[in-house]
């Protein structure tokens, strides 16, 4: 293994009378495709502040290798100067590097940085990113408020850059797909796991089951030690001391593991009274923004119970579609006939509801008072906002203190207090960690009601939609039953650019904006070509290296000798071995591509 381009060795950092970390080991190879993954709240955001250079640990080493490049991409960028372009020249790319960058993440290099949608913004952030040609990448959140097939382009880039990266994300599906390696901050500690984030939940669970069964044990000495000291200890005080120690430092060991163990988040949608089994009846439904038809003779037939995934880019219309079948929208042509007895429950994207002089009681209990009521049933509101992981001490704090993972829990508990039968979630799955993605995701799938889910999270989806309706933005939009995996292997080519969807019986129109990968007549883009390059740079490294770790495998004894080697060898031999036939099939693509425009055609 090459030595590290970047390094944390022993680092220690208190966040007040709080320890974040204590004695983190961390390294990033060249070329690394690692995750960072823990909780909210346990310091991820932080550590990759502190491997960017921006905050100092208390203790411990960091170190870099020289003249070490480091692109930083936080969890809420911001955009500066004039254009777009102006940004990420700034950042250190050149104007031409910046246009390429721009494109590929399809924006256009001349658009104002002003008034741009959170989708921009984070497209805007990573352009300037990758247009650096940086060494490392620290990427936080970097799927937040991209649509579907922005999140393959970024997956395209990463898959192609030279540079470590390490990726802090809720994104189950596209930590999947780009992660070979995985580290777990998890009480104060960091482990390490050599293989891809789809290998972490197995092997968490088994960490967490040995855990478990060392706290059986501990807790079953403290009671024999317990025991002993009620029965013995005053006849041999002086002759018994060490003893006596060696229970404090029990009691000590095993405070230190309660401290460790994290609040648990309690998520339940409430019910309302059922509606009727018709939820919405849609009839050839037409809409159209500007001259642009955002949806165009649509039908459909929304059932009581049924979860409803709508999926497509940023600006399809998908929101449009939602405040339509919930009758906030009236459509240009068609109708919706709504069921009766519906009681609806919104949560908004945008989060307009939270104003940032509003306190979290405020938004909690909007009338005054101690007490509100969640399904009927009143509540004290510190009990209530506890469940959601929040202290009484929060209650008084500012909506603009709040973290973005906090925001959606505050919403969250605001829009899951309200009886409801049709629950409408506009990406709630934004800044939120696993842990409670899952509480989130038993909740609804307990949940009596019918669900309408507008989501970019394709594995979220694949874990609780019984149907998708996935809109282009060029006025076609098709319905598949089940998830997102359904969807695709059904609807190949739906979502991308025109001259490659498969959009049906019509024919598609042009999409607005600049195409993804735009190149000029003759030749590659600046972008391609650097992904040409690096694509023939593994295809000529990597079966060297592929070769080296079957030969030490081959090693009869290693693993006799080594278990944990061995495992690592097979490991890296099965990354090694799937980075090869990426590169391969990239290359091929990219040389077709190449000989393609050559000839003209």
């Amino acid at each position: 293994m090459k030595p590290p381009v970047l390094a944390l060795r022993q680092v220690r950092l208190a966040d007040g009378p709080r320890m974040l970390f204590d004695g983190v080991d961390l390294a990033l190879e060249p070329r690394c495709r690692a995750c960072l993954v823990g909780r909210n709240g346990a310091g991820k955001t932080t550590l990759l502040r502190i491997l960017a250079g921006e905050v100092e640990a208390d203790e411990g080493e960091r170190t870099l290798a020289p003249g070490l490049r480091i692109a930083w991409v936080p969890q809420e960028p911001v955009i500066g100067g004039p254009t777009v372009r102006d940004h990420v020249v700034a950042a250190g790319a050149a104007p031409h590097e910046a246009d390429a960058a721009l494109q590929t993440f399809g924006l256009d290099p001349g658009k104002s940085s002003e008034g741009l949608s959170g989708g921009e913004v984070r497209r805007a952030a990573l352009a300037a990113a990758f247009a650096r040609d940086a060494d490392v990448l620290l990427l936080d959140e970097p799927t937040n408020h991209l649509d579907i097939p922005a999140i393959a382009t970024l997956e395209s880039e990463i898959a192609a850059s030279r540079a470590a990266v390490l990726l802090v994300s809720h994104d189950r599906a596209f930590l999947e797909r780009v992660s070979d390696r995985c580290f777990w901050l998890e009480g104060r500690r960091m482990r390490r796991l050599d293989r891809g984030f789809s290998h972490f939940e197995a092997w968490a669970e088994g960490i967490a089951a040995a855990e478990a069964e060392d706290a059986r044990r501990l807790q079953k000495r403290l009671e024999q030690e317990e025991h002993w000291m009620q029965r013995g200890v005053t006849a041999r005080r002086a002759r018994n001391e060490g003893r006596r120690r060696a229970l404090l430092e029990l009691r000590a060991a095993r405070a230190e593991r309660l401290r460790d163990v994290r609040g648990q988040m309690s998520l339940e949608a409430v019910a309302a009274e059922g509606s009727g089994q018709r939820v919405a009846e849609v009839r050839r439904i037409s809409k159209a923004w500007g001259g642009r038809t955002v949806i165009r003779d649509f039908s459909t037939r929304i059932q009581k119970g049924d979860r409803v995934a709508i999926v497509g880019p940023n600006g399809a219309g998908k929101t449009t579609l939602v405040r339509m079948l919930v009758g906030q929208l009236e459509p240009d042509s068609g109708s919706v006939k709504l069921g009766t007895g519906l009681e609806v429950a919104y949560l908004d994207q945008s989060r307009a509801e939270l104003k940032p002089d509003m306190t979290m009681r405020d938004v909690l209990a909007p009338l005054g008072g101690d007490q509100i009521l969640v399904g009927g049933k009143p509540w004290h509101v510190a009990a209530y906002a506890k469940s959601f992981l929040f202290t009484e001490a929060q209650l008084r704090q500012p909506v603009r203190s709040l973290s973005g993972g906090e925001r959606n829990r505050l919403l969250l508990a605001r829009v899951l207090a309200a009886p409801s039968n049709l629950l409408v979630l506009d990406e709630p799955t934004n800044d939120l960690d696993m842990d409670t993605l899952d509480l989130l995701e038993d909740a609804i799938s307990e949940y009596a009601g019918t669900l309408l889910l507008v989501s970019h999270d394709r594995d979220f989806i694949d874990r609780l939609a019984t149907s998708t309706i996935a809109l282009n933005g060029r006025g076609d939009i098709v319905e598949t039953p089940g998830g997102w995996k359904d969807f695709e292997a059904q609807n190949p080519g739906f979502l991308g650019p025109p001259a490659r969807a498969a959009a049906g019986p019509r024919e598609a129109a042009p999409a607005a904006g600049p195409s993804p990968v735009a190149a000029r007549p003759g030749k590659l883009s600046y972008r391609d070509q650097r992904r040409l390059e690096a694509a023939e740079a593994l295809v000529a490294s990597l079966p060297e290296q592929i070769r080296d770790l079957e030969l030490r495998l081959s090693d009869s004894g290693l693993y006799r000798r080594d278990p944990g080697a061995f495992e690592r060898l097979t490991a890296e031999l099965e990354a090694a071995r799937s980075r090869l036939e990426t590169a391969e099939t990239e290359w091929l693509e990219l040389e077709e591509l190449k000989a393609s425009l050559a000839s003209g055609g």
